[in-house]
């Protein structure tokens, strides 16, 4: 669980993970066989949001087979894909998993902590309590449309993309490019960083 050198503890950007976090699950992985990294984004504008994504953190730091390795600054954004203030803002975030579970399954899983939220799928642009997407799985590229991997629309998504890059300066989106050359290249309007917020890691 380790976060880019270049990023001072002070920097408000990047919450401080203790040692002892660090060294358990990093311990954690030499009991998971050929883990594979994969990105998740955190989305919700219903209900107490940040408390809702710390539950979805950590749930999916509960799930077998997944370890959790680094979680993203908070961001405000405002809704895609509707009339602006038709909906509540979204606090949204990223994390960055190393896993043993195949994508399908880890989809499976994310629904599921979904559903515990009360998720609600009726309109495709509609609010929800919470939204777990898959961005990224190791390198696969599948045009599946259960699941279609990377993200069809990560590249777009300052508010994915945002986040993404403040814990992996150095990631990129298989298909796609750099996460840092596809942030610059999109608008950030209306993805604010919530500096007074933070997603603890898991204990």
């Amino acid at each position: 669980m380790t976060r880019p050198s270049a990023q001072g503890p002070t920097d408000p950007t990047v919450q401080p993970v203790p040692a002892s976090v660090v060294e358990r699950v990093d311990a954690a992985d030499t009991t998971l066989h050929n883990p594979k990294r994969a990105v998740l984004s955190l989305g919700a504008n219903l209900g107490n949001r940040l408390e809702t994504l710390q539950g979805a953190v950590d749930a999916l730091a509960d799930t077998p087979g997944v370890r959790v390795k680094a979680i993203s600054p908070v961001y405000e954004t405002e809704p895609w894909g509707v009339e602006p203030g038709s909906q509540p803002s979204y606090f949204n975030a990223v994390v960055v998993l190393r896993t043993t579970l195949p994508p399908s399954s880890l989809l499976e899983r994310a629904h599921a902590v979904e559903e515990a939220f009360r998720r609600v799928r009726d309109e495709r642009w509609g609010p929800r309590t919470l939204d777990v997407d898959i961005v990224s799985y190791a390198d696969v590229r599948s045009d599946d449309p259960h699941l279609t991997l990377p993200h069809p629309r990560a590249h777009e998504r300052a508010f994915v993309l945002a986040p993404w890059h403040d814990i992996d300066p150095g990631a990129e989106l298989p298909g796609r490019g750099p996460v840092g050359e596809l942030l610059d290249a999109v608008t950030r309007e209306g993805v604010v960083l919530r500096e007074d917020l933070e997603l603890r890691p898991p204990e």
